[in-house]
C-alpha cells in the first residue's frame, strides 16, 4: 500500500508543489471582493450604470470588475468601487 504524499500536509503547501498557489489565490481574492462588491451594490440598491458613475468608469469596465473570473483589474480601480458603497479597501503584506 503506497502512503499518500500530501496526508497531513496543508492546501496551501499542497497547491505550491503543483505550482499553482498564486494563480489560485488570485482568483479567490478577486471573487470574494467581486462577491462583496455585488452584495453592497445590491443592499443599497445601486445599479449597475450608477456604480459605474460613482467610480468614474463605463458599464463595461464595471462588468469587468464584478466578473469574478476577470483577474486583471487594477488597484485603484477596486479602491474607487470600494469607496462608492462606502467601504474601504485594506492590502496587506502577510
Amino acid at each position: 500500500m503506497s502512503k499518500n504524499p500530501h496526508a497531513g500536509g496543508s492546501l496551501d503547501d499542497f497547491l505550491r508543489e503543483e505550482g499553482i498557489y498564486e494563480e489560485v489565490v488570485s482568483e479567490a481574492t478577486k471573487e470574494f471582493i467581486a462577491w462583496q462588491l455585488q452584495q453592497k451594490m445590491t443592499e443599497q440598491v445601486i445599479s449597475k450604470s450608477e456604480m459605474a458613475r460613482r467610480i468614474g468608469t463605463s458599464r463595461a469596465q464595471l462588468d469587468r470588475l464584478l466578473d469574478p473570473n476577470n483577474t486583471s483589474v487594477q488597484l485603484n480601480t477596486l479602491m474607487r468601487a470600494a469607496d462608492a458603497v462606502g467601504r474601504r479597501l485594506r492590502v496587506e503584506l502577510v
